[in-house]
């Protein structure tokens, strides 16, 4: 049972980062307590940043087949039951418009795929379908990880199954992705800074084949019901399961409210039912040793705006080419120090934008009134004053994609950064070839081929300019540590303009990390820094 890296906890994140390392070659041993993916959904949007991850890994065709079909509706709606007419409408593209609006728009303001809408009931099987496919990665399902030491050399953990038995494994780093409640975290002793109890809710999963067969209520995503409840109905991927959050005291209630919020008799079955509270919470750190912690075992977020799994994932995919780096030997000591200095502070951000979509929807909702149903003076006063609050404050819960997509990785040891650069930007994207941010997508063949297809793992060369000078001293620098390099030589003055540089230097995770109008004059140091040396 020995191993290089050995990942706690098979939910979206830690099957992405198994993934992404098996697929890097790296042998990794996942480990679960639980038997099998869970059977509710905890997540159901993967937003753009993820889907171009999995585009990347030769998975976003797979992951769109099994989610939302791309005409489904977006929309959300304010409703007192789906047998009325909605009293408001949030409107949103779907995943088809989407696309075609990308694929007329070559400025980079665009992700290289839409989100899309996919349970997590659908997902991790997916996934989990997926990862025992890659020779070099063992799941292994009914393991809980019980304790582990440290030593100079690597990790042993204690290891429990299902029948009692327990086990012994070795690995040279270890990833806890076991959740909110982390074994690894509290090993750690990692404290957990912010809001631990916001509220208190429930979520239960209905399975209910007919309800559009019944309902008056157009197709959508969301359905907010306005009552004193915080209802909120989210229509899964199979479009015949269905997900309510409210505050109630029993759980018997949450079906007494499906009944409600659907307005007329339907047949259905009551799948999942639990406790669930909003926490707004950031780890103190990220990482100790050869011990590091992602997703939710580092971040806590109200699932307002959709930043949590999709947090986690950004957390594995800039762990992953870090550890593989160290393993093949070209990393250098900074190298996984960065990790935290990189993400923390993302994970900071999207704990305060999860807060900030949050307070807009307690702004509307705090405005229900008992009466706002009566057709009296009284009743209509308070509906067209809850209804102005939300036209106001609704919306701002899925303005994110700044958050999604705009953010840079400043004053990371392994980022040649430049004074200055854009402060972030929650609600809007503006893109940016600034070092540490995200290259921006734009195409080289409409519709087909982005920049972001051509470029190989490891390090790129972007060369954008009409006089491409020969890159020989920064291969010859990248060579003296062992670590991949390429150059990739566009003939596009679309992409010119959106990078606004002659010469760009991206990592394997397609961040920035040096940029310049002409080549550098100490390649060995830009090498040397963002290889961790």
């Amino acid at each position: 049972m020995d191993t290089e890296v050995l990942i706690v906890g098979a939910g979206p994140v830690g099957l992405t980062l198994s993934i992404d390392l098996g697929k890097r070659g790296i042998r990794c041993i996942l480990i679960e307590k639980n038997e099998a993916p869970l059977g509710y959904p905890k997540m159901e949007r993967c937003n753009p940043r993820t889907m171009e991850i999995f585009r990347r890994l030769g998975l976003v065709d797979t992951v769109r087949a099994a989610g939302y079909p791309p005409e489904w509706p977006m929309d959300t709606y304010l409703v007192f039951d789906l047998m009325r007419p909605p009293l408001f409408k949030m409107a949103y593209p779907t995943v088809a418009q989407a696309r075609a609006q990308r694929d007329a728009t070559m400025d980079g303001s665009m992700p290289l795929e839409p989100y899309q809408i996919i349970s997590q009931y659908t997902l991790e099987p997916l996934l989990k379908s997926i990862a025992e496919r890659i020779p070099n990665l063992a799941l292994r399902f009914g393991h809980e990880l019980l304790s582990y030491t440290e030593d100079p050399d690597g990790v042993a953990a204690q290891v429990r199954k299902t029948n009692g038995d327990t086990i012994a494994i070795r690995a040279r780093y270890m990833v806890g992705c076991d959740g909110g409640s982390s074994a690894v975290r509290k090993q750690l002793g990692f404290k957990m800074e912010g809001e631990p109890h916001l509220l208190e809710m429930r979520q239960a999963l209905f399975h209910c084949p007919e309800l559009y067969d019944k309902v008056r209520a157009p197709r959508a995503r969301h359905y907010h019901r306005i009552d004193d409840h915080w209802t909120l109905m989210i229509v899964q991927d199979s479009r015949k399961h269905f997900t309510l959050h409210a505050v109630v005291e029993k759980d018997e209630d949450m079906a007494q409210l499906f009944e409600t919020t659907v307005g007329t008799p339907v047949k259905y079955e009551m799948v999942h039912c639990a406790k669930w509270v909003q926490r707004l919470l950031l780890a103190e750190h990220y990482q100790q040793g050869r011990v590091f912690i992602a997703g939710d075992a580092a971040h806590l977020v109200i699932p307002t705006g959709g930043l949590g799994m999709n947090t986690g994932v950004g957390d594995a995919i800039d762990i992953s080419w870090k550890l593989a780096a160290m393993l093949r030997g070209w990393g250098g000591r900074t190298l996984l120090q960065s990790y935290e200095a990189e993400r923390r502070p993302i994970g900071a951000i999207n704990v305060k934008a999860s807060g900030g979509g949050t307070a807009g929807r307690m702004k509307w909702r705090a405005a229900y009134r008992p009466n706002i149903e009566d057709d009296t003076a009284e009743g209509r006063a308070a509906l067209a004053n809850l209804l102005a609050i939300a036209r106001e404050e609704a919306p701002k819960t899925f303005r994110v994609i700044g958050a999604e997509l705009g953010y840079r990785y400043a004053g990371s040891p392994v980022i040649c950064d430049e004074p200055g650069g854009p402060a972030p930007n929650i609600e809007e994207y503006v893109p940016t070839s600034w070092p540490g941010a995200r290259l921006p997508h734009v195409w080289l063949k409409p519709g087909e081929i982005s920049v972001h297809d051509r470029i190989a793992d490891g390090f790129t060369l972007l060369r954008l300019g009409r006089n491409k000078d020969g890159a020989a001293g920064l291969r010859t620098a990248f060579g003296a540590v062992g670590a991949p390099f390429s150059t990739l030589d566009i003939e596009s003055e679309a992409a010119r303009r959106a990078y606004d540089v002659d010469y760009l230097l991206v990592r394997p995770d397609l961040h920035v990390c040096w940029r310049g109008d002409a080549l550098p004059k100490d390649p060995d140091r830009v090498a040397r820094v963002v290889t961790g040396h």
